[in-house]
């Protein structure tokens, strides 16, 4: 079982930084994939990016890539989402997301198999 809390999001204007921090707890020293997904108003929620527990390749959506950078400190249990440069187009619901069942390579690729969630943090990006 992991539970996940995120904290950090707020309202910025256009070409603002936030950083996004999500507190990892498991029961078990088992590696997980772990990602930052969201979902903005009226739309399908998107995973932004997913990574391993244990380290290995970071994945990012086409429009986050440059932008975004997902980190995580081992040693806290931490993971962490810099966002720079941030534009109107990715205010939404941010959300820390663990997949248990999923080995490392399809940390990407099978988002849909993620099963623990945050509650969200709420970002706002001001024109």
């Amino acid at each position: 079982q992991v539970q996940l809390v995120e904290s950090g999001g707020g309202s910025v204007q256009a070409g603002g930084s936030l950083r996004l921090t999500c507190t990892v707890s498991k029961r078990s020293d088992n590696d997980v994939c772990l990602g930052w997904f969201r979902r903005a108003p009226g739309a399908d929620r998107e995973a932004v990016a997913t990574t391993f527990s244990n380290g290995g390749d970071t994945v990012y959506v086409h429009s986050v890539r440059g932008r975004f950078t997902l980190s995580q400190d081992n040693a806290k249990n931490t993971l962490y989402l810099q966002m720079s440069d941030l534009k109107p187009e990715d205010t939404a619901t941010y959300y820390c997301a663990a997949a248990t069942a999923i080995k490392r390579e399809f940390c990407w690729a099978k988002t849909w198999a993620y099963n623990y969630w945050g509650q969200g943090t709420q970002v706002t990006v001001s024109s």
